[in-house]
């Protein structure tokens, strides 16, 4: 197989297909790719391969909201260190939990839609990632508001 570029050579070699963007970045490969079959063990095996990137995008948006706070925190000390890392084990757990009702979903809607459904898989990937992205950064706000508050004697 020849490949137009090192990522097309990085995408191949770890098991996930090129995407429907026509000559598109790694980005866009990664967030639009070719759904699975529809067979339930296709479905699954396209949703694992996704898994650990899903992963690394989450636990690399929830260091950024770990930075923030620990930063905050040194500043303010109203969180101790201990609670972000609660907090960001518990996080790690329920996304997972959350991810795996992707491929739950794409394969209920596969037996009750059938063909008469376009496959669900990228949407509901896309989807889920956004939200994971979001909810990871979601502390950041009542932290910013916290600090504020207290800075100006008000907590």
């Amino acid at each position: 197989m020849k490949h137009d570029s090192p990522t097309d050579a990085a995408l191949s070699a770890g098991g996930l297909t090129r995407g429907l963007v026509p000559g598109g970045t790694f980005l866009a490969d990664f967030l639009y790719p070719e759904p699975a079959e529809r067979r339930v063990g296709a479905i699954i095996g396209w949703w694992e391969k996704r898994r650990l990137p899903y992963n690394l995008i989450v636990g690399g948006t929830g260091l950024v909201t770990m930075t923030f706070g620990a930063a905050l925190t040194a500043v303010v000390a109203t969180l101790q260190p201990v609670d972000l890392i609660r907090g960001a084990i518990w996080w790690a757990v329920w996304a997972n939990v959350c991810y795996t009702l992707g491929p739950v979903v794409e394969i209920a809607l596969q037996k009750l839609f059938g063909e008469r459904l376009l496959p669900a898989g990228p949407l509901l990937f896309r989807a889920g990632v956004t939200v994971a992205v979001g909810v990871t950064l979601l502390p950041i706000i009542p932290l910013t508001i916290g600090f504020i508050l207290n800075f100006l004697g008000l907590l």
